[in-house]
């Protein structure tokens, strides 16, 4: 740690840092060997004991944290939030990092850790440092970075890892409750597997960092393993000629150029680990094939269980693959493989489990979390609410709206595989977004403009393969608004087709089954049926008797636009419309509704959408004397609340 003066140096670089003065509790500071004495993140403790807020449940908390955080980063330090003395409470919170550094790192803990006080009356944090001889120091140069993801990612860089594997558990139908003597040992071989020298390691470089196809392949022939990770003793390369200079992590980092912000390419990018395991070693000695036999007990059993490993790692540019390998990829996949195996523990055999990991990047992080979540609950599942709830807890995340669900996880960009196979997730729709962008003004005097919030996909006639012309505006305006909530991250369900939407209509009782695949039309009272089935979305519902009464609701819309935001329905006669905004002046009544017409049957080409008057402002009555809204039809308008949800 580097002194200045008489104190010590410390950077910040966690950007909501002060966001944790709200209420008293324990907040676990965040940062990685890769940068010395330097705040990353921030989480909160919620595992605590009995005697109070201030009293960790150390293993618990343990535990959490090895799931959430990418291998590589730490707990280094902790703030003590309370409205007492604060020097006494930077020194338990100094006491209590040491703590569950000692336990996160099975058994070496840091030697200097930083403790720090927050007073919740003057919104102050003081910071200290004690080292392991019990004494502490003040900070007295403290910095505040104005650039935090350089700081972190010009310096280090993630690697990712990925195995997957099916687990035979054999059990007694009699003693299901056996289950964990007979889990545990199998885990236990997977992680002596793990460490065998005979595991092979193939790494592949970030996209456009070296020659196209490169692939470093790594053998770890010996190693010894402690608290801290593992020890190469000797590496093999594969690879015929490979320089020196390719055995860092910087080298398999992907290239750009110098000084330009690049915290997304970075995360999205990371270096991959392939992981092979020798099923085929040659024997010592040749022997005959043997089988064992192991006689059971009673009625015996088998489930299969599907184990899905994929970490993240956080690593110094200029440490060697082979170390970040060996003391991060390794330790990680044994960390987060123990993690699962805690959660498989139970009756397992009455439903199967699938857990799988992903990652995300939260707002006011620099650097990914990882949650484990249940598949098969589905994400509306009450179980799997109140994990994310406990997330959003933890990470100081708002709890009205969705950041952790699987919609938000990272894409991770990979062009191909190891062996030139291609492994792309699916790629987003290439349909228009957010066509009003740029829209030219309504043309009402001293209005106020309230406009859909957040983007959305255009969806029209034709789109698809589908001619649903004269019959299906209804459908491409609830895939419009279901596109809203899929690019705001409510759900991971993809936009869904004509026949699915009379699916869901038929599976409610709304329809019988004669109704799908046919061209009937649909409403209002439809779409708000199909939005509470497939996203639990509740609607709103406004009836009006003629379409010369839509201005008198424009106060009420300017509110839905405002305080929801998500896109309205206009329902009318054989007509329907999707309404982006309004633009109304409450002293004059003059209004125009933003209307994303359906009936377009063209090429997706911006221009002629705008030149053609398929997106723009639409008055009642315009200068012509036209009406756009008919008044000899009701209208039922369409609005869908925001969920308030995790």
């Amino acid at each position: 740690m580097e002194r200045t003066g008489d104190g010590r140096s410390l950077r910040i670089l966690c950007p909501k840092l002060k966001a944790v003065l709200r209420e008293p509790g324990l907040q676990w500071l965040i940062g990685s060997p890769a940068l010395p004495f330097t705040v990353v993140s921030s989480v909160r403790c919620l595992h605590t004991l009995q005697e109070g807020p201030f009293c960790p449940d150390y293993e618990a908390e343990a535990d959490d944290l090895r799931s959430l955080l990418p291998r590589g980063f730490n707990v280094i330090g902790a703030i003590y939030l309370s409205d007492t003395n604060w020097e006494i409470n930077a020194r338990k919170a100094a006491a209590a990092s040491a703590e569950i550094s000692r336990i996160l790192c099975r058994g070496d803990g840091i030697s200097s850790t930083i403790g720090a006080a927050g007073d919740l009356n003057s919104k102050e944090i003081h910071y200290f440092i004690a080292n392991s001889s019990d004494s502490m120091e003040p900070v007295v140069s403290l910095t505040f970075e104005e650039n935090p993801e350089n700081s972190l990612w010009e310096i280090g860089c993630l690697l990712r890892a990925e195995v997957e594997m099916k687990l035979p558990i054999y059990f007694s139908t009699t003693r299901p409750s056996d289950m964990e003597q007979i889990l545990f040992p199998t885990v236990d071989g997977i992680i002596e597997q793990l460490r065998s020298p005979s595991v092979v390691y193939m790494v592949k470089a970030s996209n456009g960092s070296c020659e196209a196809g490169y692939i470093n392949v790594l053998r770890f022939s010996e190693l010894d393993f402690s608290a801290d990770g593992f020890h190469v003793k000797h590496l093999e390369n594969a690879n015929e000629g490979i320089r020196s200079e390719r055995q860092l992590c910087s080298y398999f980092c992907s290239r750009r150029d110098s000084g330009s912000a690049c915290r997304l390419q970075e995360v999205t990018q990371p270096i991959q680990v392939k992981i092979f395991f020798n099923q085929s070693k040659k024997m010592v000695k040749p022997a005959a094939p043997v089988a064992e036999f192991f006689p059971a007990d009673g009625p015996a059993g088998q489930v299969m269980l599907n184990v899905n490993l994929d970490i993240l790692g956080y690593a110094s540019k200029g440490l060697p693959v082979a170390a970040a390998v060996s003391k991060i990829v390794i330790p990680g996949l044994i960390d987060q493989l123990i993690v699962l195996r805690s959660k498989f523990v139970g009756d397992i055999t009455s439903e199967p489990h699938q857990f799988c990991p992903y990652h995300f990047l939260p707002p006011g992080f620099l650097h990914p979390v990882t949650a484990i979540y249940e598949l098969s609950y589905g994400e509306t599942e009450r179980k799997q609410v109140e994990l994310r709830r406990q997330l959003h807890l933890r990470l100081g995340l708002p709890m009205d709206r969705p950041l952790l669900r699987v919609a938000n996880a990272l894409a991770f960009v990979v062009e191909a595989d190891l062996f030139g196979d291609k492994k792309l997730r699916k790629a987003d729709s290439n349909r228009l977004r957010d066509v009003h962008s740029g829209m030219p003004s309504s043309g009402v005097s001293g209005g106020l403009l309230s406009l859909v919030d957040g983007s959305y996909e255009y969806y029209h006639y034709l789109q698809d393969g589908i001619n649903d012309n004269g019959w299906g505006c209804a459908y491409r305006s609830l895939q419009t608004i279901i596109s809203w909530f899929k690019l705001q991250h409510y759900t991971s369900l993809n936009v869904p087709s004509h026949r699915e939407i009379q699916q869901a209509l038929v599976e409610i009782g709304d329809k019988e089954l004669s109704f799908i695949g046919s061209s009937e039309w649909i409403g209002a009272i439809e779409l708000s049926y199909v939005l509470d089935k497939l996203l639990g979305v509740t609607c709103k519902i406004i009836n009006v008797r003629s379409g010369s009464e839509l201005p008198e609701k424009c106060r009420e819309l300017a509110l839905h636009f405002e305080t929801q935001g998500t896109p309205v329905m206009i329902g009318g006669g054989v007509l329907a419309y999707t309404l982006l905004g309004v633009d109304y002046n409450d002293q004059t009544g003059d209004c125009a509704f933003l209307i994303l017409d359906p009936h377009y049957t063209g090429k997706d080409e911006i221009k002629s959408i705008l030149n053609g008057g398929w997106c723009g402002w639409k008055k009642a009555v315009d200068s012509k004397g036209k009406h756009f809204f008919l008044h000899d039809k009701f209208y039922n308008l369409l609005l869908p609340q925001r969920p308030n949800m995790v």
